[in-house]
């Protein structure tokens, strides 16, 4: 069973944020050498290498039948190979901390996603009010941007990083074919990554023809190296290793720290600038996946039931 979460919990969540936060600081550097479905391709490739090899090393089997990687296939394309294009893609026009500031939206794709798409999981009220509030803030990051000069650009940024979200949260509803299988963690991120290669390295060979590509930078092929390596593979195993001791819904509160890092790291390495409207906008969003997650909510009831 699922715990509180422990100072060693916290420091591992921490931990895990900087990582998926550097993601899009890989890809903001991957981006200067490589094409966004080449980078995609070697982020899934070098995760399902390392992960296959770890459960290996580990005696874990990886998921058998057609019903098992068909689940794994599903998530592959939902979890991981549209939504990584969609970003890097989406970050080929917006500062890599803003993309990771929309990409903070999720949670509330995912709630919407599970009330229209399931009988079973309907949004309470506080969910669908946090889930409101979210979009108001993606409304604060965008609107301006249809009036400005040179809006049209951020627009399509943060429309296609929007559209990541929303393959995240189809994602979640599919995600239940994957608990009716009674699959192992580990060996389901390894097959995931697995399929996610399948699917995404013959439309790389058409659409991209990575052999006639310019040779890349050095710090473009490391970008990708590390891409593959630590906040695919490495965070994979730490989510999963949070979310058996302290729960989904606190391994979820990642989605609030990560933009913190991958703003801090835009900013003092790549010399991104975020405008007031963006740092207003991530904290609606922010506010928005308290209210979502309810025990705040909850815990300001109490407080009025004493009085």
């Amino acid at each position: 069973m699922p715990g509180p979460m422990t100072p060693q919990l916290w420091g591992m969540l921490v931990f895990l944020s900087v990582i998926w936060g550097a993601s899009f600081f890989f890809a903001a550097v991957a981006l200067t050498g490589f094409p966004p479905l080449t980078i995609v391709l070697g982020r899934v490739g070098i995760a399902a290498l390392v992960l296959a090899l770890t459960c290996r090393v580990m005696g874990l089997a990886l998921p058998r039948g057609r019903a098992a990687w068909l689940a794994c296939a599903g998530m592959a394309l939902l979890n991981n190979v549209v939504p990584f294009s969609l970003i890097i893609a989406g970050q080929m026009f917006i500062p890599s901390g803003l993309a990771a500031v929309v990409n903070a939206a999720t949670p509330v794709f995912g709630v919407l996603a599970a009330h229209f798409l399931t009988r079973d999981e309907p949004a309470t009220a506080h969910r669908l009010a946090g889930a409101l509030m979210g979009l108001g803030g993606v409304a604060i990051l965008a609107g301006p941007a249809v009036f400005v000069a040179g809006g049209a650009a951020e627009l399509l940024g943060i429309a296609l990083c929007l559209g990541a979200c929303l393959s995240y949260g189809l994602s979640g509803v599919w995600s239940r074919r994957i608990a009716r299988e009674g699959l192992k963690p580990l060996p389901t991120a390894a097959a995931q990554c697995i399929a996610s290669t399948l699917l995404v390295l013959p439309v790389v060979l058409v659409v991209d023809q990575p052999w006639t590509l310019p040779a890349p930078p050095v710090q473009a092929v490391a970008a990708v190296i590390a891409f593959g390596l630590f906040p695919t593979a490495l965070a994979y195993v730490l989510f999963y290793w949070v979310m058996a001791r302290a729960g989904a819904t606190n391994a979820m509160l990642v989605t609030l720290l990560v933009p913190v890092t991958a703003m801090l790291l835009g900013t003092l390495v790549l010399g991104e600038v975020l405008a007031l409207r963006h740092l207003l906008g991530m904290a609606v969003i922010a506010l928005g996946l308290l209210v979502i997650d309810g025990r705040l909510v909850a815990k300001l009831r109490e407080r009025l039931r004493a009085r």
